[in-house]
C-alpha cells in the first residue's frame, strides 16, 4: 500500500543523500577540490560530480584564555562599531548637528556592547573561561560520480595521481 500522503515528489530544500559511485577518496578537502578542479579543467562534466565529507566531527579550536578585562574590551569595542553606524545612518537624516546622533550612537553602542557581552560571560560564572571558534570536518572526502560517467572519471582522476 502507498503512502497516500506522498506524491513521489521530493520537496524542494529537504537534504538528500548523496548519490553516484566513489572515484577518488581523499583525506582532507583540498584534495577533493584538487580532483574536481582537474576534471573541470579537462572538459568533464562536472555537474555529475559530489563532494561528500565522511566521518564528520565538530572541531573546537581554542583561541584564548577569557577574563572581564577581554570580555569588556570586546564588548566596548564591537558597541562602538554598531553605534557609530546607527549614528552615522541617523545624522544623514536629522537637521541640525550631524555630530549628536552620532555621538548618541557611540554612546548608546558602547551601553549596548559591553551589556550584551557581560551578561552572558557572567552566566556561565567560570565554567567557560576561553573562546574558541567551532569548525565541521570530515575524516575523509570521497568524490562521487553518476554512475554514467564515473568509469571515465575514475581514469582521469587516476591521471592526475599516478
Amino acid at each position: 500500500m502507498t503512502n497516500p500522503m506522498s506524491s513521489g515528489r521530493q520537496t524542494p530544500g529537504l537534504p538528500t543523500p548523496p548519490k553516484g559511485w566513489p572515484i577518488g577518496s581523499y583525506s582532507t578537502y583540498a584534495e577533493a577540490q584538487r580532483a574536481v578542479d582537474y576534471l573541470s579543467d579537462e572538459n568533464f562534466t562536472v555537474q555529475d560530480v559530489t563532494i561528500v565529507g565522511v566521518d564528520l566531527m565538530q572541531v573546537e579550536r581554542v583561541i584564548g584564555r577569557l577574563t572581564w578585562g577581554k570580555v569588556i574590551g570586546g564588548g566596548i569595542v564591537s558597541g562602538a562599531w554598531l553605534g557609530l553606524f546607527f549614528g552615522l545612518l541617523v545624522s544623514l537624516v536629522v537637521s541640525g548637528n550631524p555630530f549628536v546622533p552620532i555621538l548618541f550612537g557611540l554612546v548608546g553602542g558602547v551601553v549596548f556592547g559591553v551589556i550584551s557581552t557581560t551578561i552572558p560571560y557572567a552566566a556561565t560564572r567560570g565554567q567557560r573561561d576561553f573562546a574558541s571558534t567551532m569548525q565541521l570536518v570530515a575524516g575523509r572526502y570521497d568524490v562521487l560520480c553518476d554512475p554514467k560517467s564515473a568509469e571515465k572519471a575514475r581514469d582521469m582522476l587516476a591521471r592526475l595521481n599516478p
